[in-house]
């Protein structure tokens, strides 16, 4: 089988060399040539316009984007439907919200097209070890992908998840549930850091440990072993957690659904928190403290501020 793979960062290239491995064909296409050239070293056809890549595939065409959501996704999709024929699949495997697939399949649809929705997880390890890819769309256009599907994934690594929007929506719930394992992890080991036990423990020994049949032995703790054996305590790295914007779908979800999610939405909070240091609202905690209880407080560098605001 032939597919075409638009976008080739850090997850389109290696999912394209995947591809490659398990024995279908690849025409390639992103927007600097430098990374389709590159591909084009392991086998795929190099195609430097969307418009040569479409005409690169037979009918009907499998087209798989790997793109960041919003923007840059629609722009290419918008350049897409005026390329593709009926019956042609196109498949959005990166980060979208499960609402904008609806409007997209509706588009799709509107000119007799496929669309699905692909979330995928794997990360940088998914050339290796294969990627989880949850999908959402029509059955009839699912069964024709599957042998890509299977080809990217490990075994019983994809699923027919539902209609359109069911796939990137199992996907950004799939994200918050990892903010809150990864927030709990973190509390752990800073527990950890903080005890009269901390000098005695090698925290990589201790990751590993734990993967050895304990009740939270996951693959993030396998990453966490390889994090500390490269720097015991991290001391490379600044505590600043960026998102991505699928914790925050989530919880805007239990919301909208009012489903009780405090763990995950504590975990979106703490990444906030992570980007500020000496932040205001715990300088007003302190000051609230010293008002009502006379409590010491630790007196910054800086001068008093005396904005008009």
């Amino acid at each position: 089988m032939k597919i075409g793979m638009i976008g080739l960062g850090r997850m389109g290239m290696s999912m394209a060399k995947r591809i490659l491995e398990q024995g279908h064909q690849v025409a390639a296409y992103n927007r600097t040539p430098e990374k389709t050239k590159q591909l084009a070293e392991s086998g795929a056809q190099a195609c430097f316009s969307m418009e040569e890549l479409v005409q690169a595939l037979e009918a009907p065409r499998i087209l798989w984007l790997m793109l960041p959501a919003g923007e840059v996704l629609d722009k290419h999709l918008n350049e897409l439907y005026d390329l593709v024929s009926p019956g042609d699949v196109i498949i959005d495997g990166g980060n979208s919200h499960y609402k904008d697939d609806l409007r997209r399949f509706k588009e799709a649809s509107e000119k007799d097209f496929h669309y699905l929705d692909v979330g995928t997880s794997g990360g940088i390890w998914g050339l290796e070890t294969g990627y989880c890819l949850m999908i959402g769309g029509e059955k009839k256009a699912f069964d024709l992908v599957e042998p890509i599907f299977a080809a990217l994934a490990p075994r019983d690594g994809y699923m027919h998840c539902g209609p359109t929007g069911a796939g990137h929506f199992v996907k950004m719930v799939h994200n918050g549930i990892e903010y809150g394992m990864m927030q709990a992890y973190a509390e752990g080991f800073g527990i950890m850091e903080d005890s009269p036990y901390a000098e005695h423990l090698d925290y990589s020994r201790l990751s590993h440990l734990w993967n050895q049949g304990s009740v939270i032995r996951s693959w993030l703790l396998e990453l966490a072993e390889l994090a500390f054996a490269r720097s015991p305590r991290l001391e490379d790295l600044q505590g600043y957690v960026q998102d991505s914007g699928e914790g925050r779908w989530t919880v805007h979800q239990a919301i909208e659904t009012a489903s009780s999610a405090p763990v995950l939405t504590l975990a979106l909070m703490e990444r906030f928190r992570s980007r500020r240091e000496n932040a205001f609202p715990d300088r007003v905690l302190a000051a609230l403290r010293q008002q009502f209880g006379g409590h010491e407080v630790r007196k910054s560098e800086k001068g008093p501020s005396h904005s008009g605001n």
